[in-house]
């Protein structure tokens, strides 16, 4: 490998299994990254790379390089984070991420007010549930329901989330409100695709509902919310995004856990102002929205 080009080239590829995933998460297009994985094995001699049915995968040979390229990769973006840190302009590219339930009922109205005061600032809004590394610049300011605990970050909270159980008037209709002391027995749910025990308020949902049947799985809140709301089960879901859809909110013995709201920036570059900046915007956006956010009462 010839250059830092080089050597991220394999590293995304060897991350995000196929090149339509590495050229995004690259800022290239699809055949760039072809191209570049062409010249790179042709430079390098040897094969790192296998391509199968189920996505990229490494040979031997990338297998032997990967620990040293991660290594290499740390150092490099040290050193890209010294020397962003160093930036005092109001100006330029800031990326922020957040599921996207958050960043778009939340916080893009939270940066309205930022682009007045601040033109030349930028943002990238990055709206998925997958985690982006702060360390490795996949994003410069990260907005989490779960805190992040990595050394090299500064964290903090900015607000609270609650939730609450929900369901159409059609499928209570149709349904009945559920017995919570027969634990739900004959009724259906929504959840999300991760296991309960990852997710306090879909713990909750399924130790009221236990004798419920699961019938639709998403890793998106919205179409949880668009089933809810279509009378396919009953759904545990931030009140920010359900209170306003015109589902009922229902009445189980224990209320719903609130999840605490977490922003995140790498500790090197904390201190530039336009990522001061925005994550002050992000903050105040935040905070301005607590009570739709939390609104008061169970």
């Amino acid at each position: 490998m010839q250059s830092w080009d080089d050597l991220r080239t394999f590293l995304l590829i060897a991350r995000h299994r196929t090149l339509s995933a590495a050229a995004r998460a690259g800022g290239v297009h699809q055949p760039t990254m072809g191209r570049r994985l062409a010249a790179l094995e042709a430079r390098a001699g040897s094969q790192l790379l296998q391509k199968t049915p189920h996505g990229y995968t490494l040979t031997a040979a990338g297998e032997a390089i990967l620990g040293n390229a991660e290594r290499i990769e740390a150092e490099v973006l040290a050193i890209e984070r010294q020397v962003s840190g160093r930036d005092v302009r109001l100006e330029g590219l800031v990326r922020v991420t957040a599921v996207a339930s958050i960043a778009t009922r939340i916080l893009a109205p939270a940066l309205a007010p930022l682009r007045l005061r601040h033109p030349g600032i930028t943002i990238e809004l990055l709206a998925e549930n997958r985690n982006l590394s702060l360390s490795r610049r996949e994003a410069d300011v990260a907005v989490r329901m779960a805190r992040l605990t990595q050394q090299d970050l500064v964290v903090r909270r900015i607000g609270t989330v609650a939730h609450g159980m929900y369901a159409s008037a059609a499928y209570l209709d149709r349904r009945g409100p559920p017995d919570f002391a027969a634990g739900g027995e004959g009724h259906e749910l929504i959840l999300t695709q991760e296991e309960p025990q990852d997710l306090p308020e879909m713990a909750w949902l399924l130790g009221c509902l236990p004798r419920a049947i699961p019938v639709l799985r998403s890793n998106s809140r919205s179409v949880q919310l668009a089933a809810a709301a279509a009378g396919i089960g009953i759904a545990c879901l931030p009140r920010y995004l359900a209170d306003a859809e015109g589902l009922r909110r229902l009445s189980p013995p224990t209320a719903a856990p609130a999840r605490e709201l977490w922003l995140a920036v790498h500790s090197d570059i904390r201190h530039m102002p336009r990522i001061r900046a925005v994550t002050e915007a992000l903050a105040a956006g935040v905070a301005a929205r607590s009570a739709l956010l939390a609104p008061p009462g169970n």
